[in-house]
């Protein structure tokens, strides 16, 4: 088992791909928070998978007529994430949207949360952050509100508590 920025991970569990389903279902989520011309914040960190699924979502959302204002990228560990919180929350899109990974996004949600007006309500993910790792590393309170979806089209939702699944079929 590896860590990183204090999270255990199992052996071949890192970052992977995203799936057709997981990003249609992920831009059907976004236009129903902001509508298909909504302006849009896409962050991710620097490892390829990420980057990948950073490039897919803002390819997809501008190619539907949606606006993306901003994309960030951030370490998978840092002393404090503030330069890179602070540049997530400066255009105030209507919504931002995580492609991951898991350990530099929990280190975000606690700079983004401590110190900026960013708001997990209106924050939308990949698969790889329906975790509880997450919450754990994170802090249930700052990501309760979060929603994404999962690699079979399914979504989940961030509690106060924990994680909540729905399949594709209870869409």
């Amino acid at each position: 088992m590896s860590t990183l920025n204090g999270l255990a991970l199992p052996d071949g569990s890192g970052p992977r791909a995203y799936t057709e389903a997981e990003l249609c279902c992920l831009v059907r989520l976004v236009t129903a928070a902001c509508g298909p011309s909504g302006n849009v914040v896409v962050g991710s960190g620097r490892t390829p998978a990420g980057r990948d699924r950073a490039a897919a979502i803002t390819a997809v959302w501008s190619a539907t007529g949606g606006q993306v204002t901003d994309v960030v990228s951030w370490p998978e560990e840092a002393a404090s994430w503030l330069r890179h919180a602070r540049r997530f929350t400066a255009s105030t899109p209507d919504v931002w949207i995580v492609a991951g990974p898991l350990p530099g996004w929990a280190g975000m949600c606690r700079r983004l949360y401590d110190s900026t007006d960013w708001n997990p309500a209106r924050t939308f993910g990949f698969a790889d952050l329906a975790d509880v790792r997450l919450g754990v590393a994170a802090g249930w309170k700052r990501v309760a509100g979060m929603r994404g979806a999962l690699a079979d089209g399914g979504t989940w939702t961030a509690s106060f508590s924990g994680l909540i699944t729905r399949g594709p079929s209870s869409r």
